[in-house]
């Protein structure tokens, strides 16, 4: 597990460098036939690692309901994000792995419920659920990198 938290912590340091610089009318803009923007990928990344490894285990997740639901699959931006609501996500982008790993090693993700992701990847443990949140995660980098492209 230790080259899970490592990998989620240094993919995430590289997704906001690859975004530093870009103003929030860049951060928020959907180009084209996209779906959504790179504001909303980065939160909707927060709600997933959450959803996933905390909502799934029978933990509560360490983010609002609010957020949630802005943010979880099938989601798309209902509105621009302000400077302030980025930097918060921003802040639990980097914090939030550091305190999943903290609470991996005080062991209290003991029970998991079952779930079959879109991709028909079937989670079973923690370990599992992890593992295929890094899996997500690279979909997004490149999603990401690829609106940034367009804005």
């Amino acid at each position: 597990m230790e080259y899970i938290f490592d990998s989620l912590s240094k993919g995430r340091v590289l997704m906001l460098k690859a975004i530093d610089g870009l103003s929030m009318e860049q951060l928020n803009k959907i180009p084209g036939n996209s779906k959504n923007n790179i504001a909303w990928n980065i939160a909707h990344l927060v709600v997933t690692q959450q959803l996933l490894c905390y909502k799934f285990s029978g933990l509560k997740c360490l983010i609002s309901d609010e957020m949630i639901d802005l943010y979880r699959k099938g989601t798309a931006p209902q509105r621009d994000m302000t400077q302030e609501e980025f930097d918060e996500i921003k802040s639990l982008f980097i914090s939030l792995p550091l305190k999943f790993e903290e609470d991996y090693k005080k062991r209290i993700f003991e029970n998991y419920t079952e779930y079959t992701t879109s991709v028909n990847v079937t989670l079973t443990d923690i370990k599992s659920a992890a593992t295929f949140n890094l899996f997500h995660e690279g979909i997004h980098l490149g999603a990401i990198l690829g609106l940034k492209k367009l804005v």
